[in-house]
C-alpha cells in the first residue's frame, strides 16, 4: 500500500484549515482565510511563505506575467485556497498548472465556501 504524499505536513495543515473555518464559517473573502491561515500555522509551528510569485517559461524565455501561489507549505506543498460555491475540474488543472510550474508534488485545493470545508489533493 502507498503511503500519502507528505502525510503528516498535509494532515497539519488540512486541521489548520479546518479550524479556520470552524471560526469563520462560510462567506469571507479568499483574502480573510488567508490571514486567519497565517495565525493558525504560527501557532502550529507550520513553516509556510504566502503569496509566492512564480516565474513562467515559454521556449526558454521568462513571461512578464508570473502566477502567484497562496502558500508554500515547508518548500513542498502549493496550498490553493478558494472562497467559492464549490470546486470544478478548472480549479484542479489550475493547481496542476501552478504545481508543473513551480515543480512541487503536491497541492491542496481548499475551499472555504460551502457549509463543510472541502479539499482536494492534487499530485503532480
Amino acid at each position: 500500500m502507498n503511503e500519502l504524499l507528505y502525510k503528516d505536513e498535509s494532515y497539519k495543515v488540512i486541521g489548520s484549515c479546518m479550524e479556520v473555518h470552524r471560526e469563520l464559517g462560510k462567506g469571507f473573502s479568499e483574502i480573510i482565510y488567508g490571514d486567519a491561515l497565517e495565525i493558525e500555522f504560527k501557532k502550529n509551528n507550520i513553516i509556510y511563505s504566502r503569496e509566492k510569485r512564480f516565474k513562467i517559461s515559454y521556449k526558454g524565455e521568462f513571461l512578464p506575467h508570473y502566477y502567484i501561489a497562496d502558500f508554500i507549505i515547508d518548500n513542498k506543498i502549493i496550498l490553493e485556497i478558494k472562497a467559492i460555491e464549490s470546486l470544478t475540474s478548472a480549479h484542479i488543472k489550475q493547481t496542476l498548472n501552478y504545481l508543473a510550474a513551480s515543480k512541487i508534488k503536491l497541492g491542496l485545493l481548499v475551499n472555504f465556501g460551502e457549509d463543510s470545508l472541502t479539499y482536494k489533493r492534487v499530485i503532480l
